[in-house]
């Protein structure tokens, strides 16, 4: 089994749901997208580049869903937050799978992944 897998497996619900939703729609709607296992989490890369990542903070009650480039998203995705004081990491907080609005999350995906193939960097902060 493959260490993502693994830490799918291993989460506790609702966690493991929302998550397990979440890779799948990333993964169909962005099929070269490549899932990594870095830092203990999993990681969507666009080639080399960190696109998405999914944790569960400590002391926290919801999936961060966290775009590495998210202060470049943030106008046109008002959803997307600054927990944690984050420099350039924006993301979405589930608490529920009915938090997700699976529309908008693809049009999220879209832009990041443009975003992304157009920086010579994904850490630009």
């Amino acid at each position: 089994m493959k260490p993502v897998d693994e830490y799918f497996i291993n989460q506790k619900e609702p966690y493991q749901s929302i998550m397990l939703y979440v890779r799948s729609v990333i993964l169909n709607t962005l099929p070269e997208v490549e899932e990594r296992y870095s830092y203990k989490i999993p990681f969507y890369n666009i080639g080399k580049k960190p696109m998405i990542y999914l944790n569960i903070l400590k002391g926290k009650n919801y999936v961060d869903v966290a775009f590495v480039q998210g202060i470049l998203l943030e106008n046109d995705f008002p959803i997307l937050k600054n927990d944690n004081k984050r420099k350039q990491v924006r993301s979405i907080q589930l608490k529920t799978l009915e938090d997700l609005d699976q529309e908008n999350f693809v049009q999220l995906l879209h832009k990041a992944s443009t975003v992304l193939n157009k920086s010579k960097k994904a850490w630009f902060i």
